[in-house]
């Protein structure tokens, strides 16, 4: 998987503190996010391709071979529509 992800068309992703947890806004509802949903879509911010945001995440939080998972995630955020993909740049 390769590209850039980013939030789908009417999704707002931010902290909720009543909730204490990041979440999607969207105009029918809200999303509650664990943990790691929360710190993958914090990266999908139209700027970092799929092999930076594992970087960062790797990084973050000294665990090598996080790419799996977050291609996982990240298949089924797009499938929700929660986010885009937007293909790579040459």
């Amino acid at each position: 998987m390769d590209g850039t992800p980013r939030l789908g068309h009417g999704f707002r992703f931010q902290w909720e503190p009543a909730q204490s947890c990041h979440v999607l806004l969207y105009p029918e509802g809200m999303i509650r996010l664990n943990q790691s949903a929360g710190e993958i879509l914090a990266r999908c911010d139209g700027n970092r391709d799929i092999a930076a945001i594992v970087a960062d995440l790797e990084q973050a939080f000294a665990s090598p071979g996080l790419r799996p998972e977050v291609e996982a995630f990240l298949t089924m955020a797009i499938g929700k529509r929660w986010l885009r993909l937007d293909a790579p740049t040459p």
